[in-house]
C-alpha cells in the first residue's frame, strides 16, 4: 500500500478535524445554555461569584463534558461529513481514481489516532485537576448539602480494623466508632466510642465516650473508660469523601495508590478507582473503533441522503454509551472483573467493525 501523503489525504484530515471541532463548539453552546437554565437558582441563592462560574465551573467543565462524549462526537462528525461525501459521489470518485477503500481509510485512522491520543492526554493530565476545581465549586455553590456514609469496614493497617456505623460529612463526625487490634488471628484490643470528629488541626480524631479493652489470654482483661481521648491512625477524613467523583480528581499515580490502599483496607469504593483508571484509557480508543464502523456505515451513497446515516449514527452512538454505563454497573455489583467490564463495549464493537468493514464496505 502507497502511503505517500496525497491531497486527498489532506482533504479528508481537514474535513475530520474541522467537523469535529465545529460541532463540538455547537454542542458545547446548546449544552452550557441548558446548565446554567439548570443551575441559575443555585447560583443565585449561593451567592456564587460571576468570576467562579466562569473559570472554576464552566472553564473546567468544557473539557470534562468534551472528553467524556468525544467518541460520541467523534462518531457524529465521521458519519455527517463522510455521508455528505458519499452523496456528492466524492466516494465513487475516490474509488475510480485508483485509490483502495483500505489506502482511503488511512487520513481518517491519523485523525481519530490524533484525538484519542488528544483524549488521553486530557484524561491524564489535564482533567482531574480541572475536576478537583469543578467539584469544589459545585459542593459549595451547588450541591451544598450534608451527607451521610454508613457501615464503613476498613484495615487501615495490617492487623488493624476500623468499622464506623455512620459518619456524616456535615460535621466530619464517625458515629459508633470501633478501633480493633488483632495479632496472630486473635483479638488484642478493642477500642470503642460514641463518638469521633476530625481535628484538622491535630490531623487526627477526637473520640467522646470511649471504652478500652485489653485481651489477656487469662482470665484478666484490662477494661478503661474515658470521657475523652485523641488518637492519630492511618485514615483521615478524606477517606470518608472516596466516591466515583472524587475519583475524577485524581492524578494516575494517585490513583494507582488509592487502589492499593483501598485494596489493602477492603473498602468496596475501590471499584470506582479502577472503573476511573480503566475509562481514561478505554474512552480514546472507543474512538478508533467507532471512527471505523462511522466509515463503513456512511461511505455508501443512498436514495434517501444523508438523513438515515445521520440517525442511525446518532442511534449507535447513544446505544454504546448506554452498554458502556451498563457495563460499569457490572463492575460495581462485582458481577464482572472492572476490566472487562470497561473494556466489554470496545470487545463487542470490535468484530461488528471487522465484519462491516470487511463485508458490507464499497470496494
Amino acid at each position: 500500500m502507497d502511503f505517500t501523503l496525497k491531497k486527498i489525504d489532506l482533504y479528508i484530515f481537514k474535513k475530520f478535524i474541522f467537523s469535529f471541532f465545529i460541532a463540538l463548539l455547537l454542542i458545547i453552546g446548546i449544552v452550557i445554555i441548558f446548565d446554567i437554565s439548570e443551575k441559575i437558582d443555585d447560583f443565585v441563592a449561593n451567592e456564587a461569584p460571576l468570576k467562579a462560574i466562569i473559570f472554576n465551573y464552566y472553564v473546567n467543565f468544557i473539557p470534562f463534558f468534551i472528553n467524556m462524549y468525544s467518541p460520541m462526537f467523534v462518531f457524529i462528525t465521521v458519519i455527517f461529513f463522510t455521508s455528505k461525501m458519499a452523496a456528492n459521489s466524492e466516494i465513487i470518485a475516490i474509488l475510480s481514481g485508483g485509490i483502495s477503500y483500505h489506502r482511503m481509510m488511512v487520513p481518517y485512522m491519523v485523525a481519530t489516532v490524533f484525538i484519542a491520543l488528544l483524549s488521553l492526554g486530557l484524561n491524564l493530565y489535564v482533567i482531574p485537576g480541572a475536576n478537583a476545581t469543578r467539584l469544589k465549586f459545585e459542593s459549595r455553590y451547588v450541591k451544598n448539602k450534608s451527607t451521610a456514609v454508613r457501615d464503613v469496614h476498613y484495615q487501615i493497617e495490617p492487623g488493624t480494623f476500623v468499622y464506623v456505623e455512620s459518619f456524616s460529612t456535615w460535621n466530619n463526625t464517625a458515629y459508633k466508632f470501633t478501633l480493633e487490634n488483632i495479632e496472630e488471628n486473635r483479638l488484642v484490643s478493642k477500642l470503642t466510642a460514641e463518638t469521633a470528629t476530625w481535628d484538622s488541626l491535630k490531623q487526627g480524631w477526637h473520640l467522646k465516650k470511649c471504652f478500652i479493652r485489653e485481651f489477656n489470654e487469662g482470665l484478666g482483661d484490662k477494661v478503661t473508660t474515658s470521657s475523652e481521648m485523641d488518637t492519630v491512625i492511618n485514615l483521615t477524613v478524606s477517606d470518608f469523601y472516596r466516591n466515583k467523583q472524587t475519583v475524577q480528581t485524581l492524578s494516575q499515580d494517585q490513583l494507582d495508590d488509592l487502589i492499593e490502599v483501598q485494596n489493602m483496607r477492603g473498602d468496596a469504593n475501590v471499584m470506582y478507582a479502577k472503573i476511573e483508571k480503566q475509562t481514561r484509557f478505554a474512552m480514546p480508543f472507543s474512538a478508533i473503533v467507532l471512527t471505523i464502523l462511522g466509515v463503513c456505515l456512511s461511505s455508501r451513497k443512498r436514495r434517501g441522503g444523508i438523513g438515515w446515516n445521520i440517525g442511525l449514527g446518532i442511534a449507535l452512538a447513544f446505544s454504546y454509551i448506554l452498554f458502556q454505563t451498563v457495563s460499569s454497573s457490572f463492575a460495581v455489583s462485582g458481577a464482572m472483573s472492572v476490566e472487562l467490564a470497561v473494556w466489554l463495549p470496545n470487545i463487542i464493537y470490535l468484530p461488528l467493525c471487522w465484519y462491516v468493514y470487511e463485508k458490507k464496505a464499497p470496494r
